[in-house]
């Protein structure tokens, strides 16, 4: 009698795992479907963690182009990241890390390194097992912390793709490992509707299935994206051909916003049928009451305000995505929808400024790199300050403020930052003295959470109610203090100084009725239960111009 043995579960700890891939198309939402599925879990009392492993050769996303790729997420520890991350914290509230993102050039970087030190004590490095091991080992770094109930770990790619078939493979692997009651996967597919034969389509899904079950992976949960109702019958044909339960077939239909998702996933039953599978309790159902009065004040603002975002990649909204989102949680607070109007800073002119600003409530000079479209943003400084119009600056924002009142308001002529200008006779941002010997270009800014004291009275001090912050940094060039007395003697006063190293973070013109420009990322730290001092001060600010 053949007897078919099942590895042992030999798990250190109870932490459960649950994949997302996609199959079908790229851009299904598997960064939002895995994130409303945690904040759901989340309301039930468990405590989880999304982390997302992406299959290009890149280290981190620092180094790529905000079109390639759209924004670069950092972390508190100094992480670039994948914007997804963004999506995990402003679902849940908490912080991610260095462990939450990780990149197959990551993966060979490391395994790569071990092989040169000898660790390998002379075996042939191979994908199976090194690659894969290595890939299990990230996985399981969250779980093995111990302070995870559950694990959410999205692939990304589409099922099919060359680059992602060793992360496919080791879930595979993992899931052997760990048993069916610790790990399952959740398969995000489209479900398209032919206009011209008046249907749902199943097939696409049919060979997506069949394509994951090839690399030896048999989805428990199909989640369908779709335009249109998904009916039982179809529910019941999906799960004849794709090998799962009528149950386990989820519909996800398109959503006037993302943050109506985790209301349909709890509608569907998504988080239950997880649960169920992984043997946890389902007793505490999800209240989402903060949720869900965000959502409400969302939905029915009573004023509309525009806010005008000065950038170089507005073409791409993903560039900016942090921005936008803590507009719409501040704008929320409020009850105030922010029509952001999006203004390329290389079409900004002297001759064209005040049609393209002067209606505007609040303007934004957002973050960026490099000498193109800097001249735009000065001049939408100017304009912000000489009209009394509400402005933040973040990062370069904060940056061409300074040169713009060194400019205009101290006539230093050429001032401009060493970033554009090398040779210019007054840097008034200047390199870090740290960044001075820095020849690589990946993960060697200025990154990660950094101190910051406020002087009181300022708006900042205003905002946040605090002497003390903290704030997420991603930039090489600072403000050069040795113009900081005269920029004070003229009106332009540092509201924040780091602690340790004298960097001056905030400047502000008190004589204004609301300007602040921050060298931090305050989008960064904006969540839906928790908005953004600066920016709930910034948009209160645009409300009180809107009124006058």
């Amino acid at each position: 009698m053949l007897v078919l043995l099942r590895k042992p579960n030999t798990r250190m700890n109870n932490t459960k795992y649950v994949f997302v891939t996609g199959g079908v198309t790229s851009s299904l939402g598997k960064g939002i479907i895995a994130a409303s599925l945690a904040k759901l879990l989340q309301e039930r009392g468990y405590s989880v963690t999304i982390q997302k492993l992406d299959p290009y050769i890149n280290i981190d996303p620092g180094t790529l182009n905000p079109y390639e790729h759209g924004e670069c997420y950092v972390t508190d520890d100094g992480a670039e990241t994948d914007l997804d991350l963004g999506h995990y914290e402003r679902f849940l509230n908490i912080p991610t890390s260095q462990a939450n993102n990780v990149t197959t050039g990551r993966i060979y970087q490391s395994v790569i390194n071990k092989e040169r030190k000898g660790e390998f004590l002379g075996k042939t490095v191979q994908v199976i097992p090194h690659i894969t091991d290595e890939i299990k080992h990230r996985i399981k770094i969250l779980g093995n912390t111990g302070k995870y109930d559950i694990v959410i770990t999205e692939i990304g790619g589409t099922v099919g793709d060359i680059e992602s078939l060793p992360y496919i493979e080791a879930v595979r692997q993992l899931q052997w490992e760990l048993g069916e009651d610790n790990a399952i996967v959740i398969h995000l597919t489209l479900v398209p509707y032919l206009a011209a034969a008046g249907e749902l389509k199943t097939k696409p899904t049919q060979h997506s299935v069949k394509m994951l079950m090839q690399s030896g992976i048999g989805p428990n949960i199909l989640v369908c994206r779709s335009e249109h109702y998904i009916s039982d019958d179809i529910k019941r044909k999906l799960a004849l051909f794709c090998n799962v339960k009528k149950e386990d077939v989820v519909q996800s239909l398109d959503a006037e916003t993302i943050y109506d998702v985790p209301n349909l996933m709890f509608n569907e039953g998504l988080d239950r049928v997880v649960l169920e599978k992984l043997n946890l309790n389902t007793d505490k159902h999800p209240e989402l009451v903060a949720w869900n009065q965000f959502v409400k004040k969302y939905k029915n603002p009573k004023q509309t305000i525009e806010i005008g975002l000065i950038g170089k990649y507005v073409e791409l909204h993903d560039s900016y995505k942090s921005i936008t989102e803590a507009f719409i949680h501040a704008g929320s607070t409020h009850e105030a929808k922010v029509n952001v109007r999006w203004i390329h800073s290389e079409e900004l002119t002297t001759k064209n400024i005040t049609s393209k600003l002067g209606n505007l409530h609040g303007i934004l000079v957002a973050p960026g790199f490099g000498e193109r479209g800097v001249e735009g943003k000065i001049t939408a400084v100017k304009y912000a300050r000489e009209n009394n119009i509400p402005f933040l600056g973040i990062c370069l924002g904060m940056q061409m403020a300074v040169i713009e009142f060194a400019r205009n308001v101290l006539h230093l002529q050429d001032a401009n930052s060493t970033e554009m200008d090398e040779g210019t006779s007054h840097p008034v941002i200047n390199l870090m003295e740290e960044q001075k010997n820095v020849t690589e270009k990946g993960g060697t800014m200025r990154l990660g959470a950094w101190d910051c004291e406020l002087t009181k009275d300022s708006n900042a001090f205003k905002a946040y109610e605090n002497t003390e912050i903290s704030e997420r940094h991603r930039h090489r060039y600072e403000f050069n203090s040795n113009y900081k007395e005269q920029l004070e003697n003229s009106g332009m006063s540092a509201t924040g100084i780091n602690p340790k190293t004298g960097l001056v973070e905030i400047v502000e013109i008190p004589s204004h009725p609301w300007f602040v420009g921050v060298q931090y990322h305050p989008e960064y730290k904006s969540t839906v239960l928790n908005p953004h001092p600066l920016f709930l001060s910034f948009i209160e600010a645009a409300i009180k111009q809107s009124v006058n």
